[in-house]
């Protein structure tokens, strides 16, 4: 797939295939997403790689991505702007943005380094439904 077919797609979340509680933190977001509107990429995959490259992002980068409005965003500003995308309560926490991203990005990389150790295995088929199917790009 090219990068701008790719990019009619926005949003796009990137996340950590082999990470079980990134597939985890998906399954979450699928159950409270209030548009269907995302679509999913790994990191790993040949898509997530294409799109790194096009925002000119480390190839070695391992946390979220949200890519939206012809822009990527990592780590907490990818999670707080992603709570946008949810039913209820959560689009409340973007308030946190105000905060300044190096004291954000402290929280979400210490549970970063964590996550592994969180969920372990990796459920990626439990994801990856008929209904889900076509908003996996990297399918």
């Amino acid at each position: 797939m090219e990068t701008n077919t790719l990019l009619n797609k926005q949003p796009i979340l990137l996340y950590d295939g082999d990470c079980g509680f990134c597939n985890k933190a998906i399954l979450f977001f699928l159950k409270k997403e209030k548009n269907n509107k995302m679509y999913f990429a790994s990191l790993q995959s040949e898509v997530g790689l294409l799109l790194k490259n096009h925002f000119e992002l480390d190839s070695k980068i391992d946390s979220m991505i949200l890519i939206k409005d012809y822009s990527a965003h990592i780590k907490s500003c990818a999670a707080l702007r992603l709570t946008l995308y949810m039913k209820g309560l959560w689009p409340l926490l973007i308030i946190f943005v105000v905060i300044p991203p190096f004291i954000r990005n402290y929280f979400y990389d210490y549970i970063a380094k964590k996550r592994k150790t969180l969920a372990n295995s990796v459920i990626a088929c439990e994801i990856i439904n008929e209904k889900t199917k076509t908003r996996f790009l990297d399918l």
